[in-house]
């Protein structure tokens, strides 16, 4: 119901019969008209699918998924009714609607980040310890012994 209320708002004053008419509009943004008409029914249509998934299938999601999905569905509707007040000559940059995207870009930021590190390399702290382990040449006793056998010890100085 709310994208219905949404698509509304938008498409208020603005059907496609209203296009049929240059005359009520210059005729050099006949083609910006048309590609924001498109515009809006590609979004309807998004809108629509969204709203036939079932609120159970997305809580099936993992919690960092289910974050992404509602972050972008804010930030849509937030950028629907910017689009909005902008049609409606209210200036949105001093609407609080701009601090209510700017918040929601963080927290996009902040989940990009938390994806970006469960993306990372771990470390296998175990191989690592091996592999360092191995590295190092550590002297056995025999090795040992052998060292310190005759002609591999220290040499006398001769007087």
């Amino acid at each position: 119901m709310a994208a219905r209320g949404v698509e509304a708002c938008l498409r208020e004053g603005m059907e496609t019969s209203d296009y049929s008419n240059p005359e009520e509009y210059p005729t050099e943004i006949h083609d910006y008209l048309a590609e924001f008409e498109q515009c809006l029914g590609s979004v309807d249509e998004m809108l629509k699918a969204m709203m036939l998934v079932s609120r159970s299938d997305l809580q099936k999601l993992e919690p960092l998924e289910q974050a992404k999905l509602d972050l972008v569905s804010v930030y849509t509707l937030n950028s629907l009714f910017w689009v909005y007040l902008v049609n409606q000559g209210v200036n949105p940059k001093e609407h609080p609607v701009k601090q209510e995207l700017e918040r929601v870009r963080t927290y996009m930021n902040r989940v990009k980040e938390i994806a970006e590190k469960k993306k990372a390399s771990k470390l296998d702290k175990g191989a690592a310890s091996r592999f360092v382990r191995n590295a190092l040449w550590e002297p056995s006793a025999e090795n040992e012994k052998k060292s310190k056998g005759p002609g591999k010890g220290k040499k006398r100085k001769m007087d």
